[in-house]
């Protein structure tokens, strides 16, 4: 069984996406936003702080309330369920950490490919 995300692994992934465009502070100019989204209900959510407004990096304080798995003593979240993946929206569109860097290379190396559409890339996620 897939383990729950916790902060550890957000970290993880943002050394391993590191000078890639894979996370916040390297694409939100090219309109990436930090977001969430759960391939179980196919629900994507903005990254939050816990007062609700708009996180400018991946958080899991405001992540809905069933999305959580484990708090710690204070009430903050710890992990959060393991169908979350951390990506990115875009005009309304969910881009997962990969998706991103590609877009953002592809920008990058002023390709003629759109940066709008990728066979990989792109989930119009059900609010």
């Amino acid at each position: 069984m897939k383990q729950s995300i916790c902060h550890q692994e957000l970290r993880r992934q943002n050394l391993e996406f590191e000078n890639t465009g894979g996370v916040s502070q390297e694409n939100y100019s090219q309109g990436f936003h930090p977001a969430f989204y759960d391939s179980d209900s196919r629900r994507s959510e903005l990254a939050r702080f816990s007062d609700g407004s708009p996180a400018p990096m991946h958080v899991m304080d405001g992540v809905p309330v069933e999305w959580v798995t484990e708090r710690n003593d204070a009430g903050e979240v710890v992990a959060i369920k393991s169908s979350i993946v951390a990506g990115f929206i875009r005009n309304g569109v969910f881009y997962t950490r990969e998706q991103a860097s590609y877009l953002c290379s592809q920008r990058e190396h002023h390709t003629e490919e759109s940066t709008e559409y990728h066979p990989l890339c792109g989930i119009v996620p059900d609010h």
